[in-house]
């Protein structure tokens, strides 16, 4: 499928969503043109790549060998490392957040729609960067919301044994 048509993106993600179906988030991740199988134990790796694989030739799509990696602890995927661990942020975009200067006029700080002492908090933060992982079941999720003029932002937390926070973030255009 050539990705340059208007709507390629989206009909291939919504094909992938209804071929890996009820494999998604489980042993399958998929976005757009990136295919993740994890597996929880290493010994059930194989037979999870053989059932992706099973539906790839069954619904006759093929892999380019060049982006394939297998039998990978972690890796890069979509800007973020993911590990047995997590997910994790690149350092790189750390650095980056952490070197970029405060707003110096009145269209910086527009554009960047934020004020010096969440500028300053946000890169203390990203110093010790939080590692993404699955909610635990059963325990209580907490739901922050913040709205602006022309942004909403909520954040999925929930508290673990070792006072570290679970999170999912989503920010959503007006």
């Amino acid at each position: 499928m050539p990705f340059g048509l208007k709507n390629a993106g989206a009909t291939y993600q919504r094909a992938m969503e209804r071929i890996f179906d009820d494999m998604l988030h489980k042993n399958v991740e998929c976005y757009m043109d990136n295919l993740v199988v994890k597996s929880v134990k290493r010994k059930d790796h194989p037979k999870d790549l053989r059932v992706v694989f099973e539906r790839l030739m069954r619904y006759q799509l093929t892999m380019n060998p060049f982006k394939c990696a297998f039998g990978v602890t972690s890796g890069k995927f979509l800007g973020f490392v993911v590990h047995r661990h997590g997910i994790e942020i690149k350092q790189a975009k750390i650095e980056a957040i952490v070197a970029l200067a405060e707003p110096r006029n009145i269209h910086e700080l527009k554009s960047l729609q934020a004020c010096s002492a969440a500028f300053q908090d946000i890169k203390s933060y990203l110093m010790s960067p939080p590692v993404l992982v699955a909610p635990i079941i059963g325990k209580p999720l907490i739901l922050y919301i913040a709205a602006q003029e022309q942004l909403v932002g909520t954040l999925l937390a929930q508290e673990n044994d070792k006072d570290e926070d679970v999170m999912s973030v989503e920010v959503m255009p007006p």
